[in-house]
């Protein structure tokens, strides 16, 4: 389909002799742009789903600076779209659009405008003119028409809307939000969100949301996403990117990409402008924000906000703008981490209860009366099944990125009956800072087969590979595969029965397992065994302080994670000749020979 292309079925003046279903009714959707799509789609199919009498097609409006990735998203979901001059050719009965710079033809057909954010709490480029312009009014051809309905989530919007445009008096409906409602729907399935996103227990998700413009979050801190990767060990964070359509649109997908390369190969989640924000909002720890509507919305769901930017495009008095006193600020100049932790410890459920109250009203009821207003405006009665509730939104897409190399950082103590405790801390090795070393405080560099860059894999102490689980015997074949690969590389870590197979390029060969089930200090095991990063690490922790590999128990600690691990040297080979070629071409970094 091409911007232009004309539709000849389900409207037009011939439509009756290529269609299949038959109407009462016919709903217009204003495809202006992505963000104002999706919010139309979030809600239309929940108002008119299972009802015959209404047709529903889409029309594209090419005018905004932020038409990129609209026809790409109506082709995907297979919307019946028509050009936005053809609109002026047939005779709908709503027209129903999330975006309000809207220039729609002449007629006497409604037009309903829904919020695209939260209420209007924002000034955005005009358009029509060099200057600014309310976010979320109206033209004033369709209010002097007495054509638009507005739809507002408090009541305050009514007012504060009339104080800006008399026009605007009215034409208001008390609608409330639907976001907000399957936001609160999908409450309950947060831990299936998290493990969608790759979010496993221990770790805590960092949402970093911008809206856009250059007083954004996105536009006055771009580095953020890479500056919080580098501070916050990746075993105990995950961090989430929500950027507003705008940014994808206006600079293009590709841009955004390459000017957040270092960050997304650090292992940051890049949300999809179109699908995901509202679930990955779900399942996080904390909200670094601004100015935008996913931060509010973030405060309503409880979490704690900290702003990293907050525009002075934000409208006084709004709720949106209170937030500029209620949330705590993120200092650039501060290691992150203790302002973060600050951040959630004095955060208390009802931080933001009178910023949410003021932004919403009657909650739980947006669909309802929805419902309702669009068919008042098309004269149906309603459908005699009942309204269904607030669905929660879709289990993302899994999410698998990582980082492919750690600089990883082995703190040592001994315990009271002398069994080594290592705190183990990695970071991603493209963004990590100093290295600095101690007696018992050791770093070093673990990459993944994976990695691409050459100059990390050449320089790597560890390489691990864990695409697949090797029984020993295949577990040796695939280590000294690796130091073979990798002549640099000291020691090489893969997933093996029960734990891993570690070898050294000594020809050693080291089982690093689960001990007694896993747990620690009475705790519970977290999973069957390490990761072969983690037994690597254990691995390289006793060579550096000269600890015997025969049986060395050890509890390893990540963050509020500890497993009670063992040591001990890998069964002979049944093929010992075999074994000796593997240690002495192993320790000549050569492959062992056939």
């Amino acid at each position: 389909m091409e911007s232009d292309e004309r539709i000849l079925v389900p409207v037009g003046p011939d439509a009756a002799r290529w269609r299949t279903f038959g109407s009462e009714r016919t709903v217009v959707v204003a495809a202006r742009t992505v963000t104002s799509l999706v919010r139309v789609l979030d809600v239309v199919p929940e108002v008119l789903h299972d009802d015959p009498r209404i047709t529903v097609v889409f029309a594209y409006d090419p005018t905004s600076a932020f038409n990129d990735g609209v026809l790409d998203l109506l082709r995907s979901l297979g919307c019946r779209t028509l050009p936005w001059p053809q609109l002026a050719e047939i005779a709908p009965d709503l027209l129903i659009s999330a975006s309000e710079n809207i220039k729609v033809p002449p007629g006497d057909y409604p037009v309903l405008v829904l919020p695209h954010g939260v209420g209007f709490h924002k000034q955005v480029p005009d358009s029509a003119g060099p200057g600014t312009r309310l976010s979320g009014l109206v033209h004033d051809d369709l209010l002097a028409a007495r054509r638009a309905w507005l739809a507002v989530s408090h009541p305050d919007q009514e007012s504060q809307l009339a104080a800006a445009h008399p026009g605007t008096a009215g034409s208001t409906v008390l609608v409330g939000d639907p976001c907000l409602d399957r936001l609160r729907a999908s409450v309950r399935w947060r831990e299936r969100y998290r493990s969608a996103l790759g979010v496993v227990p221990g770790q805590r998700l960092v949402l970093v949301s911008s809206t856009w413009g250059e007083e954004s979050l996105a536009g006055s801190w771009p580095g953020l996403p890479a500056d919080l990767l580098a501070q916050l060990p990746a075993d105990e964070f995950r961090v989430a990117l929500v950027l507003h359509p705008n940014v994808w649109s206006g600079h293009g997908a590709w841009q955004v990409r390459v000017m957040q390369r270092s960050a997304l190969e650090a292992g940051l989640i890049a949300v999809d402008p179109a699908d995901g924000w509202q679930q990955a909002l779900v399942a996080s720890d904390l909200v670094i924000g601004d100015h935008g509507s996913v931060t509010l919305y973030g405060a309503a769901l409880g979490r704690p906000v900290v702003l990293g930017a907050f525009g002075s495009e934000a409208v006084a008095g709004t709720a949106g703008y209170a937030l500029r006193s209620a949330a705590v600020r993120l200092e650039a100049g501060r290691p992150m981490r203790p302002q973060l932790e600050a951040a959630v410890a004095g955060h208390r459920a009802d931080r933001f209860a009178a910023v949410s109250a003021a932004a919403f009203a009657e909650p739980g009821q947006a669909l309802p009366r929805l419902r309702e207003l669009v068919y008042g405006l098309l004269g149906l009665p309603q459908p005699k099944q009942s309204v269904r509730g607030p669905r929660a939104f879709p289990i993302p897409a899994p999410d698998t990125n990582r980082a492919r190399s750690l600089m990883v950082h082995t703190s040592v103590a001994r315990g009271a009956g002398g069994e080594l405790r290592v705190e183990v801390r990695r970071f991603p090795a493209a963004l990590a800072g100093e290295t600095a070393e101690g007696e018992s405080a050791f770093w070093h560099l673990a990459c993944d087969v994976d990695e691409p860059d050459t100059r990390l894999t050449e320089s790597a102490a560890v390489v691990c590979s864990a695409s697949e689980v090797f029984p020993l015997q295949a577990g040796r074949q695939r280590v000294a595969s690796l130091l073979s690969d990798f002549p640099g590389a000291r020691i090489a870590a893969v997933p093996g029965e029960n734990g891993c197979t570690v070898g050294l390029r000594d020809g050693r060969l080291v089982h690093v397992g689960a001990a007694d089930g896993g747990a620690a200090d009475g705790g519970a095991a977290d999973g069957p065994g390490p990761d072969p990063g983690s037994a690597a690490a254990a691995v390289y922790v006793c060579l550096r302080l000269g600890t015997p590999l025969d049986i060395t128990p050890m509890v390893l600690v990540h963050g509020t994670r500890r497993q009670r691990l063992l040591l001990r040297p890998a069964p002979p080979s049944a093929d010992q000749p075999a074994v000796s070629r593997f240690r002495t071409a192993a320790a000549r970094g050569l492959p062992p020979s056939s």
